[in-house]
């Protein structure tokens, strides 16, 4: 079987990072509390330079946040868009983005993972989220061509999580208040060390891509 797979198809080789974060900037991660983060999304009505461009920027900022997807949301873009970097449970890699996400889950054949969940969002902070363990997103690539994106395990966890951002949820919202208390007393003791992490990572990444170039506050992240 393949081990990556770029826009839902398999590839030979891919790099260790998508070639898009070579041309991108690093964007501020909204954090929780955000109101661009709890409102749907608009849907991407215009393909080109400028949607492309934000593509770019995103998979730098995922990268430097080290997160395994990021929604424009969360870099304070209302738009229906994410991007992912992110592994299956069988160690397969899924590298891409989709425009106006929308959400098939299996009505069969598919079960609850009751796992460990993070957010660039809600930096440092993990809790437990039952999740589908198979996932089916359709929508459009920045180029407004059709996609159709399916996932297991964590990458079908990944592809719900992103999508749940472009209708205006964090995982947060999906736990009890108990629950949620506990996620943002978890933010509140590592949000400071998550920041210094981003930075050196950032850091380590403008080596790799000359002219890096930050844009709005550090990132954060899990």
């Amino acid at each position: 079987m393949p081990r990556v797979f770029v826009q839902g198809r398999p590839a030979d080789y891919y790099p260790r990072h998508a070639p898009e974060a070579g041309r991108g900037a690093v964007r501020g991660i909204t954090e929780v509390g955000e109101e661009v983060l709890h409102k749907p999304c608009r849907d991407v009505t215009e393909f080109g330079p400028d949607l492309a461009a934000l593509v770019d920027d995103m998979f730098l900022t995922l990268y430097v946040a080290e997160g395994a997807g990021l929604a424009a949301n969360q870099v304070g873009v209302d738009l229906r868009l994410f991007v992912y970097d992110c592994p299956d449970d069988d160690g397969v890699r899924h590298v891409g983005h989709i425009v106006n996400p929308v959400l098939e889950t299996p009505t069969s054949g598919r079960r609850l993972l009751d796992e460990g969940e993070g957010c660039l969002s809600v930096p440092g902070a993990v809790m437990a989220v039952p999740r589908p363990d198979r996932a089916v997103v359709r929508g459009q690539d920045k180029d407004g061509d059709p996609v159709v994106i399916e996932g297991t395990g964590y990458f079908a966890r990944c592809l719900i999580h992103e999508t749940d951002h472009t209708n205006g949820y964090l995982y947060l919202d999906r736990l009890s208040k108990r629950e949620k208390k506990d996620a943002l007393r978890q933010m509140a003791d590592r949000r400071d060390e998550v920041f210094a992490r981003r930075a050196a990572r950032a850091e380590e990444l403008s080596r790799s891509w000359k002219g890096l170039t930050p844009s709005g506050p550090p990132c954060s992240g899990r």
